[in-house]
């Protein structure tokens, strides 16, 4: 399984790279994880739908009928925000499309978690007035998916 995360509210180029890192992943066979709702997350899912993929939505609140309709097992947690954790801690890495603070504390559990991160159009981060280069950058939705892919095999010794 791989994450896609990003803002709930996103931009036409934005759901446009997001649909298309959905439908990457679900013709590699992948599994995408995200947190089900709106903006990148249901571009997302659409993508993946689209072809024929599985897509796992974590909600935040009390409801399934809050995912949006790409997602084929909504997974109530009623945690708020707090679902993020279960989001990263589900995948094998992540993909990083735009996004806010949201997405940024998915981020830095990610890499807190040694969970492999690919950004694509989305934050970059710095420490000590050094760049850190922690979060693997792509340039378009194939290479993003193809990062995510190699970087998880990576980490499960199976490069």
């Amino acid at each position: 399984m791989i994450a896609v995360v990003g803002g709930s509210q996103c931009s036409a180029e934005e759901a446009r790279l997001s649909e298309a890192v959905g439908q990457e992943l679900a013709r590699r066979g992948v599994t995408l994880v995200c947190g089900g709702l709106g903006g990148v997350m249901e571009a997302a899912c659409r993508g993946a739908k689209s072809v024929g993929g599985t897509t796992i939505g974590i909600l935040p609140g009390d409801s399934r009928e809050a995912a949006n309709a790409f997602v084929d097992i909504p997974i109530v947690t009623g945690l708020g925000l707090a679902r993020n954790v279960i989001v990263v801690k589900s995948a094998q890495a992540v993909i990083a499309v735009d996004g806010g603070y949201g997405t940024l504390s998915e981020i830095a559990c990610a890499l807190q978690n040694g969970i492999p991160i690919v950004g694509l159009c989305t934050w970059s981060l710095s420490q000590n007035n050094q760049s850190d280069t922690s979060i693997i950058p792509a340039a378009n939705a194939d290479e993003a998916v193809e990062k995510a892919i190699a970087a998880a095999r990576a980490k499960e010794g199976k490069a």
